[in-house]
């Protein structure tokens, strides 16, 4: 595969244009720029601006549509994606909330929200307000049953993020062997996946992410022999969000307040050097903001600047 060496500049400018090209207009282009320029500076071209390729395949996009508030009670928010694209909503009703921040805890549930990306992306964003974030979602069925059979789940992701001193601590997982974002990069890249990630529903191993995609292969929960204990993480966040935002549509749900300590310096204290989860994340920005440019393919990096 060729690759192209990009200023982050560059990127961010060829994004946003792509973004506008779309329909989506300054605020909605903005947030689904940072989202992917963020991921490709962290090194995680999966979640990166190959997504905005993969948006511009959506027949129902509504790249003007926003979130919109269902209701508010005591320690509870809800919103409706209400056509915007899941990036767009998720962002723009944790930002409504965060300008009202809550005095104890508040969940918000957001209903109708797909495509999500990177929950660290959207948790960190809170944590750089003050306060800590403890977001899941879910998505399309992608993640198969240990004994097998068609995808059942979403990757369903979880992640916790808290303030910081330098930089918020961010910790994000989905349940899948691999993520679907490694899958759509696969498939972009004309590359196999990795062995084990992915089985068909008679629980023969499949390498080809084009089998995936077309919905006749499924992810492997992660755990190797032992996936029933990713298959059963990936199941608390489905009944999770289905039981506060509904079963007829894909949701996330936040649990958003004042952190009263600072876990995190004992952590690193008890770890004596060791790398937490986030640590690579973290290192692999600030690196690529020193260096100033990142890696994109070639044939990537044309259909970006031929908005």
């Amino acid at each position: 595969m060729r690759v192209t060496e990009v200023s982050v500049d560059g990127l961010r400018s060829a994004l946003r244009a792509r973004a506008a090209a779309l329909g989506f207009d300054e605020g909605a282009a903005e947030i689904v720029t940072d989202h992917f320029l963020d991921a490709e500076l962290r090194g995680a071209p999966t979640h990166g601006a190959e997504r905005m390729r993969w948006l511009s395949t959506f027949s129902d996009l509504q790249p003007t549509a926003r979130p919109e508030l269902v209701s508010r009670a005591d320690g509870l928010s809800r919103w409706d994606g209400a056509g915007a694209v899941g990036y767009v909503a998720l962002a723009e009703a944790l930002d409504r909330e965060v300008d009202d921040p809550p005095a104890g805890a508040r969940l918000v549930v957001v209903g109708h929200c797909f495509p999500t990306g990177r929950l660290g992306w959207f948790a960190e964003r809170v944590a750089r307000r003050g306060l800590m974030c403890l977001l899941v979602s879910t998505s399309t069925p992608r993640i198969v049953h240990p004994d097998g059979g068609p995808p059942l789940l979403g990757t369903n992701p979880f992640c916790l993020a808290l303030p910081g001193r330098n930089h918020p601590t961010v910790v994000d997982v989905s349940m899948g062997r691999v993520t679907y974002g490694t899958v759509l990069h696969a498939a972009a890249r004309g590359a196999r996946l990795p062995e084990g990630a992915a089985r068909r529903p008679d629980g023969a191993a499949e390498a080809d992410p084009g089998q995936v995609i077309a919905d006749l292969a499924g992810i492997v929960p992660f755990g190797a022999d032992q996936a029933y204990k990713g298959f059963a993480l990936a199941t608390v966040v489905e009944l999770f969000c289905g039981a506060l935002a509904g079963t007829d549509g894909y949701s996330a749900v936040a649990l958003i307040a004042p952190p009263q300590s600072d876990p995190v310096a004992w952590l690193r204290r008890v770890a004596e050097g060791r790398r937490l989860p986030g640590d690579r994340s973290s290192h692999a920005l600030d690196d690529a903001l020193a260096r100033g440019t990142v890696e994109i393919p070639d044939d990537l990096w044309a259909w970006l600047q031929d908005a």
